[in-house]
């Protein structure tokens, strides 16, 4: 996935082009190291609305209007003047990860990275099962889809305090349902994430209050992209074959 600068999401096509395509298609390059701009706070995918009643409006009204934003904003303040200016996201995360001296660019710049993959793990009317070869590939790895589905709940719901669930290819080619805390991504352990939830409290409490599992059936039920997932799937597929 290819974050760079200014406009680094441009989210132009309709909601259902966008749920087909890997999200490294979806963003955007948008400027060069010679120009640096600041990061800015990439749309949804969809109407603010487009999610109801599973999800409200005043949840991405906080989430993504503010939460989401904060990290973008802070992010900003943080790398101007050091030798991230300029720099893609994925390479500020790689390069920061592990590092307390930076922890709070990692964090800042992770928080991006999650939060714009956790939109787009989602889409209107989604929900269901996976089909073509990914659903193949969670019967050959997983068991199958009810047992992918009982791993994802777990790992979604035993996450204590903040984090994210995964579903993610691993380096040796093989599907896992993972957990990781507070900003911490697949993307420094190599893996190619293709399905994420988010479990921080303020993704879900506004709608579900104190009810995580809840919100968890309900995104996997009502909400989950597998359109998305197969894309990053098969892009994985291609990059590896290559």
């Amino acid at each position: 996935m290819g974050f760079t600068r200014r406009a680094f999401l441009q989210f132009s096509m309709a909601a259902s082009a966008i749920a087909a395509l890997p999200l490294m298609r979806v963003l955007a390059a948008a400027t060069t190291k010679e120009h640096p701009m600041p990061f800015t706070l990439p749309p949804l995918p969809y109407a603010p609305t487009a999610l109801e009643p599973h999800m409200s409006a005043k949840t991405f009204e906080f989430h993504h209007g503010k939460h989401h934003n904060a990290y973008v904003v802070k992010l900003n303040e943080l790398i101007a003047g050091t030798e991230f200016e300029g720099a893609k996201l994925e390479d500020i995360i790689l390069k920061t990860a592990g590092d307390a001296s930076k922890a709070g660019i990692f964090n800042n710049a992770a928080q991006i990275w999650n939060h714009t993959f956790f939109w787009n793990s989602m889409k209107p009317s989604g929900g269901g099962k996976p089909t073509g070869e990914l659903a193949k590939k969670i019967d050959a790895d997983l068991g199958g889809y009810d047992k992918f589905v009982d791993a994802f709940k777990t790992a979604a719901t035993t996450q204590f305090g903040s984090g994210w669930a995964w579903l993610v290819l691993g380096k040796d080619g093989k599907l896992v349902v993972t957990k990781t805390p507070n900003a911490e991504t697949p993307l420094t352990s190599g893996a190619t994430s293709l399905l994420t939830v988010d479990v921080w409290e303020h993704a879900y409490y506004i709608d579900y209050q104190n009810r995580r599992p809840d919100f968890v059936a309900t995104f996997l039920d009502k909400l989950v992209n597998w359109e998305f997932a197969a894309s990053n799937f098969a892009n994985a597929s291609v990059k590896k074959a290559a």
